[in-house]
């Protein structure tokens, strides 16, 4: 009698632990699927991350970090929401990327109503650095590389390979600029001039952000504007960044903008299986 009754109880335990293995079994399968917004309960200031190429789109590349600006227009908003954020620093290590994206993450940091400090610790140019510049306060190490104002649209082309296999390019369109910038055919001096148009266009917009960001004479800044980069040290002296330095110059600016003690919390989105694998 004893013996079944142990039997049934290590039945009913094998049962229990069967169950409780299952539970997490699951729990882990759909966490790989998922992707959630991570934030700590805890914590004060807000870090976000931009690393990588700036894309508009999070296409999940697999060997490459890529900062998209639709993930993270939604970190700025969900820790500007937080009554606990007093402020959100961006860590920036980037060499730009997409116009557009760069310009959305700016725009969106300038809604904040909350003291944003960007620190670029080892490379912060172009579309980054227009990121950088929208904040309320720029850190930069001092051999950091930053800066780089300016716009580049290139792209291969296959005209000479064309003709050297004897291969024909058959022109079907409909619009005279249809097939513009084809890597198939060579572009002629007025497909090369709406080109460099539209990528005056941008870089006048880049110009103005900046000038209007760091509080520059437009001038000085389309002077800078060459698509050179300059250390850390040569961006502080040209009025680029407003400190050199690294995360505990931050701590100290933040501290003093927000009268308190700052305890960072990283607002990131964690990246569920699929998205890991997935690529463009």
């Amino acid at each position: 009698m004893a013996m079944e009754k142990k039997s049934k109880w290590m039945a009913v335990l094998k049962v229990v632990l069967w169950l409780t293995v299952l539970s997490f079994a699951i729990s882990f399968i759909i966490s790989l699927f998922v992707e959630d917004d991570f934030e700590s309960i805890d914590g004060n200031v807000a870090v976000i991350e931009i690393t990588g190429t700036i894309v508009a789109q999070d296409g999940s590349y697999l060997f490459e970090d890529v900062a998209s600006s639709d993930e993270i227009a939604k970190l700025i908003r969900k820790a500007d929401k937080n009554d606990r954020i007093k402020a959100i620093v961006f860590e920036i290590n980037s060499p730009g990327g997409s116009a557009v994206a760069s310009d959305e993450i700016a725009a969106e940091i300038k809604k904040v109503n909350k003291t944003t400090v960007a620190l670029i610790r080892e490379i912060g140019t172009s579309g980054a650095y227009w990121i950088a510049s929208s904040t309320d306060h720029v850190v930069a190490n001092r051999m950091s590389i930053t800066g780089s104002i300016g716009v580049i649209a290139s792209y291969l082309g296959f005209e000479g390979f064309i003709e050297e296999h004897n291969i024909t390019y058959n022109r079907l369109i409909s619009g005279k600029y249809k097939d513009l910038g084809s890597p198939f055919k060579e572009l002629t001096q007025e497909e090369k001039a709406l080109f460099e148009k539209s990528l005056g266009s941008i870089n006048d917009y880049f110009i103005d952000e900046v000038a209007k960001n760091r509080n520059l004479n437009r001038k000085e800044v389309e002077r800078l504007a060459t698509g050179q980069f300059y250390l850390g040290i040569e961006a502080f002296e040209l009025g680029l960044v407003d400190e050199l330095g690294s995360s505990d110059e931050v701590k100290k600016y933040v501290e003093k903008q927000i009268g308190q003690e700052a305890d960072f919390v990283k607002y990131k989105t964690e990246k569920g299986f699929l998205g890991a694998l997935s690529v463009i």
